[in-house]
């Protein structure tokens, strides 16, 4: 790859790498140069520019990224990737589940080259949907071709997958508490309430309980009681804290039959667990810290055993990474209760919403309504709203107007909620208002679709999405085709306020105007061969055209 200052009379088709503004534009880092760029360059009076081109052999950051994230994603379960975008490919969960990831494989994959990355969360991780659990990030703005092929050979070595997702399944647990004289009962009321929140965090039913003195024998006949009652999971909760394999509880446990695996664990608090096992049934002896819900020890092994990962006496010692819970003064964030994770903390990919506007007279149509027109062998709109919902996008919010009736009828059996507005006559504003309205409060972004553009496929919105990220200036994303700007637009909400206050038959595409420096082009031309981003059909003539070109 040449890199370096670059005179515009070579630049054409080069990558810009950093970001410029010439006068009223602004370019992106990333940007491939067009000749009408250069134009505008020259006349803002720049002569040259840092950029990047290609040479024989080299895979551009996009195309590079993209492969290992397909790579890494086929030989693992229940992950989706996001588009590729700056040379970075997210791999999300698509179901809630434990990480699990070969350490070594993924050490051997980053240590080949320093242009290729793969970050991940911590292994064992419990995610939830949508979170983001790994991110492929290209360096430079391309590689070598020999350097991903190297890649993606470590990437598809061995048997199992390089990351995958364990999914949680819901079981019965038991719970064994044992008592001495005196006791009192709100004692171990509150270490049943501690471990319930614990197991319906895991989508567990509430435990089946069994209460009985702290001696050997009515041990062994609690674990036989619960075992028959269906728990597939025994925990035993102790009077008094185990402090050797052959104390109460890991007495009662062998006595009942069962095996004593391993007694204590690197992991503070969590010290004093104690793992057995009763035919296929874990049996574990639950350290002290278990009656509170702060994190500890016990939850690393209680979420592995719910998600059917084994927790083996070799697994329990390798904890200590790490296995410092403990809340101390030095610690700026303490760690959370187990159960009420703070939700800021976890890496996610952003929600972004999408709003179909379906509402229009179509007046340029004449008296036939374009979004009931047959394309492709179905209404208009039907084939719109199948590519929203192929997409990334939720939730799709579809906003109904004129003849309100028929454009739900056509779709009928898809998915989507339909919001109507009833003021559609005062103009495209309105069904804006109503589509903002009836978005989640956790979306972070809105794809803005409009009725009668049936071209825009799932790939076209899943790059907008890839694209958006407002820490980075890409705040509002618009595609574009030959360096023609289209639709759809998605925009952060965080400009929700002042969309709302537009009025008249108008969108809100003035506020690329207002704030050049947060929008980011994001060019279609190899996803949308067809220029479907610049193709809307509100004219008897664009109908005729579009069918015309089945």
């Amino acid at each position: 790859m040449k890199f370096g200052p670059t005179p515009l009379n070579q630049a054409a088709g080069a990558i810009l790498a950093h970001t410029l503004r010439a006068g009223a534009s602004h370019f992106k880092k990333g940007r491939i140069l067009s000749a009408e760029d250069l134009a505008v360059l020259h006349a803002a009076g720049i002569e040259s520019v840092i950029a990047a081109r290609l040479e024989d052999g080299e895979v551009h950051e996009d195309e590079a990224a993209a492969r290992l994230g397909e790579a890494i994603a086929e030989t693992g379960q229940n992950l989706s990737l996001s588009a590729a975008f700056t040379g970075r490919v997210n791999l999300i969960a698509a179901r809630r589940g434990i990480l699990v990831l070969d350490r070594d494989r993924l050490d051997a994959l980053n240590l080949i080259d320093e242009a290729v990355t793969l970050a991940t969360l911590a292994p064992y991780d419990l995610v939830e949907p949508r979170q983001m659990v790994a991110t492929v990030k290209i360096i430079p703005f391309a590689v070598p071709g020999a350097v991903l092929q190297r890649c993606l050979t470590a990437a598809r070595a061995g048997d199992g997958a390089l990351l995958q997702l364990a999914l949680l399944r819901p079981r019965q647990a038991g719970l064994v508490q044992t008592r001495l004289a005196g006791m009192k009962d709100s004692i171990l009321d509150k270490t049943r309430d501690a471990l319930d929140a614990r197991l319906a965090a895991l989508d567990c039913p509430a435990a089946l309980e069994a209460r009985c003195g702290h001696a050997q024998d009515e041990v062994a006949a609690a674990i036989a009681d619960l075992r028959a009652r269906g728990c597939e999971i025994v925990l035993i909760s102790g009077a008094s804290a185990i402090v050797d394999r052959r104390d109460v509880v890991p007495a009662g446990i062998v006595a009942s039959g069962g095996v004593i695996d391993h007694f204590g664990m690197p992991v503070d608090p969590g010290n004093l667990i104690l793992l057995a096992h009763l035919g296929d049934t874990p049996v574990l002896g639950l350290p002290g810290c278990a009656r509170s819900p702060k994190l500890n020890g016990f939850d690393w092994v209680l979420q592995r055993l719910i998600a059917d990962l084994p927790v083996t006496a070799r697994d329990v010692m390798r904890m200590g990474a790490g296995g410092l819970l403990k809340e101390i003064g030095l610690r700026p964030l303490p760690r959370a209760a187990a159960v009420e994770p703070p939700p800021t903390l976890a890496p996610r990919a952003p929600r972004i919403a999408a709003v179909v506007l379906a509402a229009g007279q179509s007046r340029r149509m004449g008296a036939r309504n374009k979004l009931l027109a047959e394309v492709d062998g179905r209404a208009m709109v039907k084939g719109v709203l199948e590519g929203v919902l192929a997409s990334m996008a939720d939730p799709v919010v579809v906003v109904t107007g004129h003849e309100r009736e028929g454009v739900e009828a056509a779709l009928a059996d898809l998915k989507g909620e339909f919001v109507h507005n009833p003021d559609y006559g005062a103009g495209l504003s309105t069904s804006l208002h109503r589509g903002l309205g009836a978005l989640p409060g956790d979306a972070d972004g809105v794809v803005v679709c409009l009725g009668d553009m049936p071209r825009v496929g799932p790939a076209v919105i899943d790059r907008l999405i890839a694209a958006f990220n407002p820490l980075e200036g890409r705040a509002i994303c618009v595609p574009t085709w030959d360096g023609k700007r289209g639709n759809p637009v998605l925009f952060a909400l965080r400009f929700a306020a002042e969309i709302q206050e537009i009025a008249g038959d108008v969108g809100a595409r003035h506020l690329m105007g207002e704030y050049p420096e947060l929008v980011c082009e994001v060019a279609m031309d190899e996803v949308d061969p067809g220029a479907g981003v610049l193709l809307d059909v509100d004219t008897p003539e664009a109908l005729s055209a579009i069918e015309d070109s089945r």
